[in-house]
């Protein structure tokens, strides 16, 4: 049949729910994020530190075994602080996670122009970006508060004593503070891969977003004297607010603390500036030059 003799009408079947569309992208962004083996190879390795620690847990709550393996050595403590170091060293291999899939999931449509036939179909800017939003965060949950908590599970149910009712508050910090990681790389990795079109330079920016600002706080607090450069240092500002959800021990000079509400009005910045990038970067339109 000719072209001209097709005869052109409305599309008649069922609609997507307009909540229900974000999760499409989701769904979607999900499957170009894992189909590299990359991202298989690091999630393993993320996940290797949790076998650890939860070998240290049986030897610890295991009275034959902690006789076997530790022979009067020191003794293992199960606590604010050991779950506070699994925490962190989880929450930064969650960073080279997000440096390595974020920009898969936007840099690629801005790269490929794709972007204006995306929002082209009846789903906003905002949904767009919840939809890449979910997949990330999702995706950095799998390294991050399930197998701490998974962890926090198994220690309630391998401690001799009664260990569960007197460290809820344990378990809150961990998801509260892995809460805060997610969002923030979250925010992070999907304005930086919308600024920057070449995946290994937006890897690269995400390490220098975190990094380099950190070195740029510490040289001004070591010149000035004054705690207060620290909190362009996001590792320092992220270990105290976990030390602090986590009620573990004080983890550097008490007079070089930071106070909780500094450190919140900075982290909201840094989404903040996050969201103005994706606002000016995310747009259903296409530069034509004649």
């Amino acid at each position: 049949m000719s072209v001209f003799e097709h005869d052109y009408r409305p599309y008649e079947g069922r609609l997507t729910s307009l909540g229900s569309r974000p999760l499409v992208l989701a769904r979607y962004a999900l499957h170009e994020a894992w189909s590299s083996k990359i991202t298989i190879g690091l999630f393993v390795l993320a996940l290797l530190p949790c076998l650890v620690q939860l070998v240290i847990i049986y030897v610890a709550d295991n009275p034959i075994a902690r006789a076997l393996i530790m022979r009067g050595g020191p003794t293992l403590t199960i606590g604010e602080s050991f779950f506070l170091q699994a925490l962190e060293t989880q929450c930064w291999f969650a960073l080279v996670l997000a440096a390595w899939i974020a920009p898969r999931l936007v840099s690629f449509d801005l790269g490929d122009n794709a972007l204006p036939i995306l929002l082209s179909h009846p789903v906003s800017r905002f949904g767009y970006l919840l939809g890449k939003f979910l997949a990330l965060a999702l995706s950095l949950s799998y390294v991050t508060w399930i197998p701490c908590l998974l962890l926090f599970v198994y220690q309630c149910y391998a401690s001799p004593q009664p260990w569960a009712m007197e460290h809820l508050s344990l378990a809150a910090g961990i998801f509260a503070g892995t809460v805060v990681w997610i969002v923030l790389l979250s925010m992070v990795g999907l304005a930086v891969s919308a600024w920057v079109k070449w995946r290994v330079i937006a890897t690269g920016a995400i390490f220098a977003v975190v990094f380099v600002p950190a070195g740029v706080g510490g040289i001004a607090s070591a010149i000035l004297r004054t705690k207060w450069g620290l909190l362009l240092n996001l590792p320092v500002v992220m270990s105290e607010l976990w030390q602090r959800m986590l009620g573990a021990p004080a983890i550097i000079n008490p007079r070089m603390e930071l106070p909780t509400l500094a450190m919140a009005v900075v982290l909201v910045i840094a989404c903040l500036l996050c969201v103005a990038v994706l606002n000016a970067r995310i747009r259903a339109r296409e530069v034509v030059r004649g």
